[in-house]
């Protein structure tokens, strides 16, 4: 494309999704990867879970939205009838209700305001459920090293909130892929296999982006979507100085685990969200369960310098994860094998997204994403594309931040809650949980 009106660094699920929702509104765009193919970056690393609870309203709000596209995904790509598309399975979510989640007050609130169907749950009820769970307490969680670990405090889990329209995306990477078929139809262009070295700036604004290979490419609008490489992005575009909200790169750890013998997860089980334990759980293919760490304090953050050099393997995270599941599973098989994934997220300082501009004009940022976001994908590609227009319209995002209004829910939100120089937003769990 000799002449793209808009440059999205980043083919990950948001920067997909951002390409279709400007291409819809009539934006020629071009799509620029250092991955040789889309969605091959943090995104095919994902957990791919679709969830409505959040402790914050406004979050609560942009995640319900999300769930309808996923929901009508093949409706709201336009692809062929013969396509490979993504499968979004609908399993639902349990929560454990504990003093860390204040017992999911605020959750229940935001989502019956929303009208967001849930359950209460009995302790009784989870186990009827999942037969192989048991529902000690182990809080607060502990590493292995802990002499305390495994041991469980006396306590008893309460009950939980059970989301039933949740669930996820069985392949994360095509989902990302199937985006940028859609935009494409609609005129957008991809480039993969290409690093972008710098910002171009003409008359005070971006005017594009220089590659490694010293081809220049100009374009009136630069998006950072770059994920765990979006903080060297916006240090070469030099936006830096008046963001409060910084993004790095964090290592993560995912374990794949099988099931308890005897035990179909793959069908009859759940996805679980439990910080007593400080792990979330969800079924996968070939009646495993896939296994994260909610972050607890115990847990070191293993922030990296850069989006490229960080260790690829295993260490004692994997261990411990695995066996702070098992406290709450105790049939379940450690496997001598460690399986799962090692990744990147792009993580802010109150794991919050940026959806915002930049001091630059021209130059957009949807960054500190991963982990919390994969979900909001399609609604947040509509609201850049909203953002991208009022702000190049000659509004002052700044001084009176856009309001969107979520199409399939009718709520209106203030887009000034993902600024970039908000203050850090103490609702925030400072965790994957968003």
């Amino acid at each position: 494309m000799s002449q793209p009106d808009a440059i999205i660094i980043g083919t990950g699920v948001i920067g997909a999704a951002i390409a279709f929702e400007m291409a819809k509104a009539g934006w020629k765009t071009l799509s620029v990867d250092r991955n040789s193919q889309v969605g091959h970056g943090s995104t095919a690393g994902s957990c791919a879970i679709i969830r409505m609870h959040y402790s914050t309203f406004d979050g609560t709000a942009f995640a319900w939205e999300g769930y309808h596209y996923w929901r009508d995904w093949a409706a709201y790509l336009g692809l062929p009838e013969n396509s490979n598309l993504a499968q979004f399975r609908e399993t639902g979510c349990l929560v454990m209700k504990t003093e860390a989640n204040g017992m999911l007050d605020k959750h229940m609130y935001n989502s019956a305001d929303l009208d967001c169907p849930f359950e209460e749950w009995s302790a009784d009820k989870i186990v009827e459920r999942l037969p192989v769970y048991t529902l000690d307490s182990f809080a607060p969680a502990r590493r292995l090293d802990d002499p305390e670990f495994g041991q469980p405090n006396g306590g008893t889990m309460q009950g939980g909130v059970f989301w039933p329209q949740a669930g996820y995306v069985t392949d994360p990477a095509l989902s990302a892929q199937n985006l940028m078929d859609a935009a494409k139809q609609h005129g957008a262009e991809v480039q993969t296999g290409v690093e972008v070295v710098e910002i171009l700036t003409q008359d005070g604004r971006a005017s594009g982006v220089k590659l490694a290979s010293g081809e220049e490419i100009h374009a009136k609008i630069v998006v950072n979507v770059a994920g765990p490489g979006s903080a060297i992005i916006n240090k070469m575009a030099g936006v830096l100085d008046d963001m409060t909200i910084e993004t790095r790169p964090l290592r993560q750890e995912v374990v794949h685990v099988p099931a308890p013998e005897g035990f179909d997860f793959e069908n009859q089980g759940t996805i679980v969200s439990d910080s007593d334990i400080a792990c979330y759980c969800r079924p996968e293919h070939g009646n495993h369960i896939l296994v994260g760490s909610e972050d607890p304090e115990c847990d070191p953050h293993q922030w990296c310098d850069d989006d490229m050099h960080y260790n690829h393997d295993f260490t004692d995270q994997w261990t411990t994860q695995a066996m702070r599941y098992a406290q709450r599973v105790p049939s379940l098989g450690i496997p001598s094998k460690t399986r799962g994934v090692v990744d990147l997220y792009d993580a802010s300082t109150d794991w919050i997204p940026i959806y915002d501009k930049s001091n630059l004009p021209g130059f957009y940022m949807a960054c500190g994403s991963s982990g919390n976001q994969y979900k909001n994908a399609p609604i947040a590609g509509k609201m850049m594309t909203a953002l991208i227009g009022y702000c190049e319209g000659g509004a002052d995002h700044d001084a009176q931040p856009l309001q969107f209004e979520l199409p399939y829910i009718q709520r209106t939100i203030d887009v000034g809650f993902y600024s970039r120089r908000r203050p850090i937003n103490e609702e925030s769990s400072f965790s994957v949980l968003g």
